[in-house]
């Protein structure tokens, strides 16, 4: 069955989009504690990314990573709300999305951490 919303398009689509997308930070925000710390450092990081960088590309690179954590965070917590919608047994490849989800946050912090590293050190 598709989605009621298969057929929408234009303005009422972009409109629900939004509704949506805004109900899903508000969620992450109220459920999800790791996303709740990284919407903190990111209040902090992304005004100094702004100050910081010296030109266009370097504000992109610095306010950019810290942006991607949060994308990933939210992805992660998909991961892991639909893997116990379907099942809160213990079973290796709920275990696997969980650790893959996992593994990908610490990459983009990683990621955050080397891009900050560079562009500050020089």
């Amino acid at each position: 069955m598709e989605s009621s919303h298969k057929g929408k398009t234009g303005l009422r689509r972009l409109v629900d989009a939004t509704r949506h997308s805004l109900a899903g930070l508000v969620e992450a925000v109220r459920h999800e504690h790791a996303f709740r710390q990284e919407a903190v450092l990111a209040a902090v990081l992304v005004p100094l990314g702004f100050f910081l960088g010296a030109n266009g590309a370097e504000r992109a690179l610095l306010v950019g990573s810290v942006l991607l954590v949060l994308v990933v965070e939210l992805l992660n917590s998909a991961i892991e709300a639909t893997v116990d919608r379907i099942s809160l047994e213990d079973h290796p490849l709920a275990k696997r999305a969980k650790d893959l989800g996992s593994a990908a946050v610490m990459l983009s912090l990683l990621m955050l951490g080397v891009v900050w590293l560079l562009l500050l050190a020089v």
